[in-house]
């Protein structure tokens, strides 16, 4: 029964990630197709990031009050409704801004309805879209220590293998418009919604969701950031996860901008080099880091992959053709996928046992602002100054962090004592109960 169940949540997984993947690669072509600038379309690309943040530890909360079946129902439920308005956008703008203006509508009229809809799908989508986090507490609620880590491995092999096939398939897709995309991921949301409604039941007795709704949760608050900062093991390390991944998210969300005004590239082509860079990580975080940190302490590889990563997007922002690209995307996948792991395994290890969860839970939260702040200084910064200039961001950031690391993460003693160091990373052993993983942040288109 148990195995059951844990398949039937990889499956749940990894459709709504496959879905997820579907539209990645096609947001900025199919807002551009109705005249949406760069600016707008990392607006756009923010909106949803911004509504993620609000909704997913909402659902969590809920999840723990109301049991997980019924919440999974619920976000599923939205997720389809989200991805249908998204392929329904233009039709429906039409509709509507002939009932505006009378039979007749001007483009720009309804353009600029068509890109509200998609705002309103990308928002909604959002605010339903944190089911993850309960699909990792589901997975909590009915494995024990033992098993945890194979559960929750689970889960990220179904992240990877939705990433890896998600944008290559809606690439071809694309071939037949922009909408197609969108159904079949509302398409796959209705599959994982039948599946959940027959087929997976409630993980929570009703005594374990009153024990858990009563507890108190940690809040990320600026209070809450600032004492994180102030600690002399925790601080550096948010510090530099903070930097990073306004870095890193600006080249993932500003990433299919830079393709088509610059590399020319048409939506199967740069869900191809999405699905590319998917292997190269999945490669890196699966069979990489495991040797990485058994041969290296874990604070010089984020020194070494800090380097590699301000270079590999220096050479980004000047890519001349999809060769170049190709070339440089391996380095760049190698440094990105080294640092998302290494930096939470040397967090987990610089605090105590009971402050793992709040701790991962925060730097999630920082990691989460980052993708609210990056696409949208980088459309701006590529429609107002150039293709270059996303990548010419990134690297200033990157510097920074790069320094900060040599100077307060380098020799401190307070940072993955040398007595724990010797530990192997492997973020999927983590003790993660429902309460720890409510603010686990997902990927953003």
């Amino acid at each position: 029964m148990q195995n059951k169940r844990l398949f039937s949540i990889f499956g749940i997984v990894f459709i709504d990630l496959l879905g997820f993947g579907l539209i990645l690669p096609l947001l900025p072509y199919y807002a551009d197709e109705y005249g949406a600038t760069p600016a707008v379309v990392g607006l756009l690309t923010a909106s949803y990031a911004a509504a993620q943040l609000i909704g997913a530890p909402l659902l969590g909360r809920l999840s723990d009050r109301y049991g997980r079946r019924p919440v999974l129902l619920v976000s599923i439920f939205g997720t389809m409704a989200g991805f249908l308005l998204l392929g329904l956008a233009e039709p429906l703008g039409t509709v509507l801004a002939q009932a505006i203006s009378g039979t007749t509508s001007s483009i720009m009229l309804t353009n600029a309805i068509i890109i509200a809809i998609l705002f309103m799908s990308r928002i909604i989508d959002g605010l339903t879209g944190g089911n993850i986090s309960v699909a990792q507490a589901y997975i909590t609620d009915i494995t024990d220590e033992q098993n945890r880590a194979r559960g929750l491995g689970l889960i990220g092999a179904a992240f990877g293998l939705g990433f890896i096939l998600g944008p290559a398939i809606g690439g071809i897709l694309s071939n037949w418009g922009y909408a197609a995309p969108a159904f079949l991921a509302a398409g796959l949301a209705t599959i994982n919604l039948i599946t959940v409604y027959l087929y997976l039941p409630e993980s929570l007795t009703l005594e374990q969701r009153a024990s858990l709704a009563s507890r108190e949760r940690p809040r990320f608050s600026l209070g809450t950031l600032w004492n994180a900062l102030n600690r002399p093991g925790v601080g550096p390390l948010l510090h530099v996860r903070f930097f990073f991944g306004l870095a890193f998210a600006t080249f993932q969300t500003i990433f299919p901008l830079f393709a088509l005004y610059r590399l020319n590239l048409n939506a199967q082509e740069t869900g191809f080099v999405l699905a590319y860079v998917g292997i190269l990580v999945a490669l890196v975080q699966g069979v990489g880091i495991g040797k990485l940190t058994s041969r290296f302490r874990e604070v010089n590889l984020i020194f070494a992959s800090a380097i590699i990563m301000t270079i590999s997007l220096l050479a980004w922002a000047f890519t001349p053709n999809l060769i170049v690209l190709l070339i440089v995307l391996m380095p760049l996948s190698f440094a990105g996928g080294t640092l998302n792991t290494v930096l939470n395994s040397t967090l987990t290890k610089s605090v105590a046992s009971e402050e793992v969860g709040g701790t991962l839970g925060l730097s999630a939260s920082l990691e989460s602002l980052t993708r609210v702040i990056a696409p949208s200084m980088g459309g701006f910064l590529l429609g107002a100054l150039g293709t270059w200039a996303p990548g010419v961001a990134s690297v200033i950031l990157m510097i920074w962090a790069t320094l900060f690391t040599k100077r307060r993460i380098l020799g401190n003693p307070d940072i993955a004592p040398q007595t724990q160091q010797d530990e192997p990373a492997n973020i999927s052993t983590m003790d993660l109960t429902p309460k720890k993983v409510e603010n686990h942040e997902l990927p953003q288109p």
